[in-house]
């Protein structure tokens, strides 16, 4: 199992670029930790590699997966959230806690904790809509990552038109966070439910936005024609 690892740790740092690792820190506010290589890059490198571990036991693979997160290097864990979706007609019910181990112990950023939560966590909280629950847990957490993932797990089921009460009971718990990895998450979330609830989410927003963060409402409102999002945006009496 090693020596998979070491594989495509090998290719990686032959793919790594100085000046891409250079620019990537840009697009953080926390220190990252990258090789510096272009996310299409990555996700062809992983789908390569994937080929010689894709009958090995999804537990098997969820350890390769845990080895790459443990290393805090950013396309590692690309390639592990990759991995980790790729088996995902293998999920079973307890598979979340392993989800919610890599975001506490590992994510420590919004691309990492993005790139997990819209496929692998939203994919099994669409494939077991019972543990929308455990998000509303995950939101109350004093990990800002956690908390973004309770939003963001479920951007792509909002495009679904799922769990419109859920978004919006999440929305209320993350509503007055003041970290604006939070506020964007959700606010995010509130945009993706908008695209197949308009109406409710405009409600929803407008009921809140006395106090809703500007950068949450913002987000929640990007995709609504100009007429709601003026609304939205009028200052309160």
């Amino acid at each position: 199992m090693s020596q998979i690892i070491d594989n495509i740790r090998a290719e990686l740092i032959a793919n790594s670029d100085e000046q891409y690792q250079k620019s990537s820190q840009h697009f953080f506010k926390e220190e990252i930790r990258c090789y510096g290589i272009k996310s299409a890059t990555v996700v062809n490198i992983g789908k390569e590699h994937f080929k010689a571990i894709k009958n090995l036991p999804k537990e098997d693979i969820f350890n390769l997966c845990d080895e790459l997160w443990k290393s805090g290097i950013i396309e590692e864990s690309f390639v592990a959230c990759n991995w980790s979706y790729a088996v995902c007609k293998k999920y079973t019910p307890e598979d979340l806690t392993v989800f919610e181990k890599w975001i506490n112990n590992y994510v420590d950023n919004w691309a990492s904790c993005d790139t997990l939560c819209n496929h692998t966590v939203g994919e099994f909280v669409e494939m077991y809509p019972e543990s929308v629950s455990e998000l509303k847990r995950w939101a109350t957490s004093s990990n800002r990552w956690m908390k973004r993932a309770a939003a963001v797990s479920l951007i792509i089921p909002a495009r679904h038109g799922l769990f419109l009460k859920d978004i919006t009971e999440i929305s209320d718990i993350l509503l007055m966070d003041n970290d604006d990895m939070v506020q964007k998450g959700y606010g995010w979330m509130l945009k993706a439910a908008s695209q197949a609830h308009q109406k409710e989410i405009f409600e929803y927003v407008m009921s809140k936005k006395a106090v809703m963060p500007r950068t949450a409402l913002r987000y929640a409102i990007e995709k609504m024609p100009a007429e709601l999002k003026a609304k939205a945006m009028e200052k309160n009496n």
